[in-house]
């Protein structure tokens, strides 16, 4: 499962002209499932998702959790692309489409996230908080 993480002031996603959901101060995660996920890769990336410490604490340096800041997720199978030959990518490592909807639901809702709509095309508006955009990877 690979998601990437980005420390946001504020962010939307829309599609068909709908804002299907927007957040203050927190985190956009665009999360990609594999074929080879499972629930514990769900939750096991879920619980580094809410652990990482990408927010200032009182000093003004990198160190504080989450805590009580929103979060949007939003499915992104593109995170799989395969691009070691030719130019256009290859989807073959993303997880099944009934598969990765179940599993992006689980870290949602582990996560108490907000969220996109899965299969659809969205549009996604961020206003980045500082150059903190974090990859994770973890694996079945």
């Amino acid at each position: 499962m690979r998601a990437v993480v980005q420390r946001v002031a504020r962010a939307a996603v829309r599609a068909d002209g709908e804002t299907l959901a927007a957040i203050g101060p927190g985190m956009l995660v665009l999360l990609g499932v594999g074929r080879d996920d499972t629930d514990d890769t769900a939750e096991r990336l879920a619980a580094k998702i809410r652990a990482l410490r990408i927010f200032a604490d009182r000093d003004g340096r990198m160190n504080d959790a989450l805590g009580d800041r929103a979060i949007l997720c939003v499915s992104q199978f593109t995170l799989y692309a395969d691009t070691r030959r030719g130019n256009r990518p290859s989807f073959t490592g993303a997880a099944e489409p009934q598969r990765a909807a179940a599993l992006y639901e689980r870290v949602c809702d582990a996560l108490g996230a907000q969220r996109g709509r899965f299969a659809a095309h969205m549009e996604i508006d961020l206003t980045a908080d500082g150059p903190v955009t974090i990859l994770l990877e973890v694996t079945s």
